[in-house]
């Protein structure tokens, strides 16, 4: 089944900044040549296989604590779709031409 999933990932304890491990989750997410994404500036757009999207997600989190953040918080949202194939750039034309 495709999914759009909308990730926020939210280390915690490792101070006002999270750019280090944001920067981890990006390279896993854009090495993943299953999933396509575009980052936002409060988190992440994802697009593919709903195993594959929540894999990458799963991997997001092990590469953080394995780098040693003990806690993280994310934030999911997910949509799919059964009447029609429709992907994150669909959307967002789907809107502009309106504009």
């Amino acid at each position: 089944m495709k999914v759009i999933a909308d990730l926020c990932v939210i280390p915690l304890g490792v101070g006002s900044s999270v750019s280090k491990e944001v920067t981890e989750c990006q390279k896993i997410l854009r090495s993943n040549s299953k999933i396509k994404s575009s980052m936002h500036a409060y988190g992440t757009n994802l697009e593919g296989e709903w195993d594959d999207v929540f894999a990458a997600i799963k991997l997001c989190h092990e590469t953080l604590h394995q780098n040693g953040v003990a806690r993280i918080s994310s934030s999911i949202k997910v949509g799919t779709r059964t009447d029609k194939n429709q992907s994150m750039r669909d959307k967002i034309d789907a809107v502009e031409t309106k504009i």
